[in-house]
């Protein structure tokens, strides 16, 4: 099953489920403020992605920190603020159990699109002659 880590009043966030639901892509949604970030969780978030992936540097809880903390941030401290402090992960974080995203324009959209492709089927099928119809199957993401 896709997880869907995010805030949900959150504008890039209702982009994100939007563009899943349009898609009729079957997700879970994980509510960083009611649920929190497990620490393991985020450990493998950083392996995968690198934590400057993951810190959003743009948002207004970054722009409100100390100057000091923002100037000497490192892998350490980034984990610290973002276990302490959810909102400061980039959004939304998509868990597809074999791709893991961070963010939403250009990651998701290309990679779930590359994901939504790999589950249609495609194929020809030769009705008479020489007419062919294209058949378009679509194969559940729990396979």
């Amino acid at each position: 099953m896709i997880t869907l880590y995010g805030i949900p009043n959150c504008d890039t966030m209702k982009k994100a489920r939007s563009w899943l639901d349009a898609h009729h892509i079957e997700y879970v949604f994980h509510d960083y403020k009611k649920q929190g970030v497990d620490k393991k969780e985020l450990n493998r978030w950083v392996a995968e992605l690198g934590w400057e992936t993951l810190l959003n540097q743009r948002g207004t809880t970054w722009r409100k920190l100390d100057e000091n903390l923002k100037s000497n941030i490192n892998q350490t401290a980034a984990l610290k603020l973002m276990l302490d402090n959810p909102s400061i992960i980039k959004r939304p974080v998509l868990d597809t159990q074999k791709k893991l995203v961070a963010g939403f324009f250009d990651l998701i959209r290309g990679s779930l699109t590359a994901l939504f492709l790999e589950n249609i089927l495609v194929s020809l099928v030769r009705k008479s002659s020489n007419q062919f119809f294209l058949c378009i199957q679509h194969r559940s993401f729990n396979n």
